[in-house]
């Protein structure tokens, strides 16, 4: 890309938007193309093409999703099927229609099926039944795969695709109720150290294993591949690195300070015992994670600190 490239980021204002946008004015890219969901409504098929028509971006970003977590997707199923397709639909085929020099899609790890062999690794898609709270986002991502695919085949559009783990970083969700477990550790852990409060308890037993990206790594990640990789096939964004929810307790218990003891309610679910992504391809490419999980999780509660009025709001 150019220093001067017309850049649109789709949904600029999340975690990982921002990321993206922060690692291209970090490398001097200065033409970058923004619209908040006030300003440009994804889901109107007619907005987006008047907006491609208009700004006619050279390269797309498309980090914009409708997200939440295992509640929210239950119970918005409808929601959560019908605003990703439409989103992903629309800026794939106008993005095909103005002659996007290249496009990103990002999906999330959670295309895969929910018994696939660990670590999973890309081929593993469309093998199995998906987990089923959140089958209708998955299914609306794996959409958004199949379509930078065909438009690919047919077309010869240079669209490409990548799938991150679980991120955390700067502009997290906080919220109790509808954010990750990381965030939530981070928030819960901070009360109870500002409340003298004796104990946190976490839910399960701990024993799960999970893999997390800091989210300007893989904004890193996104701009290498955007600069370096043109293949047909999706492409695994994480680590390659676990560990257990307990050890993450811990770490997340020091790092904020608290003292106190940590209660385990195992009557409480575990979820899934293991998430983790094969990033052979990725490491092939020649890109590897920088921050690792304890420099990772100072920053994040760094940035809470710093915002915390905002994110607990």
């Amino acid at each position: 890309m150019k220093q001067n490239a017309k850049i649109y980021i789709a949904g600029h204002r999340g975690m990982v938007g921002s990321a993206i946008r922060r690692a291209l004015q970090e490398r001097g890219f200065d033409n970058i193309v923004v619209r908040t969901s006030s300003e440009l409504d994804l889901r109107n098929q007619q907005a987006v093409a008047d907006f491609f028509e208009a700004e006619k971006p050279e390269y797309v970003f498309l980090a914009a999703a409708k997200v939440g977590g295992i509640v929210a997707n239950n119970t918005y199923r409808a929601d959560f099927i019908y605003e990703n397709l439409m989103i992903e639909a629309n800026i794939i085929h106008q993005a095909y229609v103005h002659g996007v020099t290249k496009l990103m899609f990002l999906g999330s790890s959670c295309i895969y099926p929910k018994l696939a062999p660990q670590p999973l690794q890309e081929s593993a898609l469309l093998t199995g039944p998906l987990e089923p709270t959140n089958e209708p986002y998955a299914i609306a991502k794996i959409a958004g795969i199949k379509l930078c695919e065909a438009y690919r085949d047919q077309y010869g559009c240079n669209f490409i695709s990548v799938m991150p783990t679980n991120l955390y970083g700067y502009g997290d969700n906080y919220d109790l109720h509808h954010s990750h477990v990381l965030p939530a550790l981070i928030r819960k852990f901070h009360e109870a150290k500002e409340s003298n409060s004796p104990t946190v308890e976490a839910w399960g037993t701990g024993s799960p294993r999970r893999e997390f990206l800091f989210a300007d790594d893989l904004a890193d990640a996104c701009l290498f591949l955007m600069e370096s990789y043109n293949g047909r096939d999706l492409i695994n964004i994480g680590t390659g690195e676990d560990l257990t929810i307990k050890a993450l307790t811990e770490l997340v218990a020091q790092t904020v300070g608290f003292t106190g003891e940590i209660v385990w309610d195992s009557s409480k679910p575990d979820g899934t015992p293991r998430k983790l992504m094969d990033v052979t391809n990725l490491h092939a490419l020649g890109w590897k994670h920088r921050v690792e999980l304890p420099e990772g999780v100072t920053l994040a509660y760094q940035d809470f600190l710093q915002h915390q009025v905002v994110y607990s709001a």
